[in-house]
This record gives structure tokens, sequence and C-alpha cells, in this order.
């Protein structure tokens, strides 16, 4: 089940998001770190009402944020669509014993369906350049790649920006 994330949710959420930190280092992904996501991203995301949380037998093990702000990384980005009625997608994240189980692909048709219903023109995204796996999960689903923006603070290789147009 997906629903509306509540600060209650805030130490499961980060303790899926650790785990998959966890997982993608063993990996050889350097994504996410000490520094994000934190607690005080998930914290504004549950007070801007855009987090929402994957239940599976009343425990959280997954997580997206769907929001209409532009972060200001996302600026010098040439996308498809106007900067109007936008969707972004941040922390997808789905722990690693429930990963190749579909979960993430209901979060994002969560998401799709939301930005649908809610008269968005399209959907934007990042993911990491060295996240190979997500990016071909994004391509799949018609995501366009179209550009690079960098977080310092997580990784000196670049995030590949997507969009999908609706």
């Amino acid at each position: 089940m997906i629903r509306k994330a509540t600060v209650s949710d805030i130490v499961y959420i980060l303790e899926v998001t650790k785990a998959c930190a966890t997982h993608m280092i063993k990996n050889n992904i350097y994504q996410w770190n000490a520094l994000y996501p934190n607690e005080n991203a998930f914290f504004q995301d549950i007070k801007r009402e855009e987090l929402y949380v994957l239940d599976i037998n009343n425990k959280v093990q997954g997580c997206i944020t769907i929001s209409w702000l532009m972060d200001e990384e996302y600026h010098p980005i040439s996308w498809i669509t106007p900067n109007t009625t936008n969707i972004y997608i941040h922390r997808l994240a789905v722990h690693p014993d429930y990963q190749g189980q579909g979960y993430a692909q209901k979060l994002m048709d969560y998401a799709e369906t939301f930005a649908k219903r809610h008269n968005a023109i399209s959907i934007r995204l990042d993911t990491f350049s060295k996240n190979f796996r997500n990016q071909q999960f994004y391509e799949q689903r018609g995501y366009k790649k179209l550009g690079d923006i960098y977080f310092p603070k997580q990784s000196e290789h670049p995030f590949h920006c997507y969009e999908l147009v609706l």
C-alpha cells in the first residue's frame, strides 16, 4: 500500500534509505552518504505533504517524494516542456530486501498517476550517473535523458536529468 508519510514514519524511512545506501556502496555506487538523504529533507517533504511511503506487511519498506518545486540545480537544464506544471521526483527508495519485486515500478506508477490526475505536463527527476540500473529503469519507462547537474555534497560525478512528457 502507498500512503502519505507522517512524521512518525521518518525513523523507518531513514532505515530504508540507509540500507539502500549501504547496498549501493557494496555495488560501488556512491550516490547517497551520511549527508543525504537526511531527516530534515524528509521532514520538509512531509511538511509540504509531498512524501509517500510504501507499506509492506504494515512496515515502511520504501518511499518517494512527489513535488511541484523545482530545485535550483535544475534551472540550467533544457527541459522538453516549459517550467509550469511539472512534477519532480526525489528520494525514491525501496529496501534492498524488497528490490527486484516491482515495488519501485509501483511507486513510479503512483507518481505518474498522481501527476496526470493533477494535470502536470511532465515529470522530472535526476539519477546518479554511476547508477546504471536506475538509468535503465527510467529509460524503460520512457523518460528522456536531457543533461547533467552536480550535487557536490553527494559526489564529484554528475547526476543525469530525465523528463517524461505526459
